[in-house]
């Protein structure tokens, strides 16, 4: 026996593990386009869903036209209350 012929006999051997994952995935992929295919139907024949609402925003909790204090400040502040970092 050549070596060619003894390498075509060991990938042409039933793998059982294979065969079974195989058949596994097979039936996964089988019922998975079953509920597909029921899903579809079912979207059909519902009648089609209105637009959602837009969502009103949300009021600011800061007026825009008071400023925020300048960086230095802040900073000039932060170290007066203690804190040092």
């Amino acid at each position: 026996m050549t070596d060619r012929n003894r390498n075509d006999g060991r990938f042409n051997k039933a793998d059982p593990g294979k065969i079974e994952r195989d058949a596994a995935t097979k039936a996964v992929l089988d019922n998975m386009a079953k509920l597909k295919a029921l899903r579809l139907a079912r979207e059909a024949a519902e009648p089609p869903r209105p637009a959602a609402a837009a969502k009103k925003p949300r009021a600011k909790s800061k007026p825009s036209d008071e400023k925020a204090p300048a960086l230095s400040d802040w900073l000039a502040s932060q170290q007066n209350g203690g804190r040092r970092t």
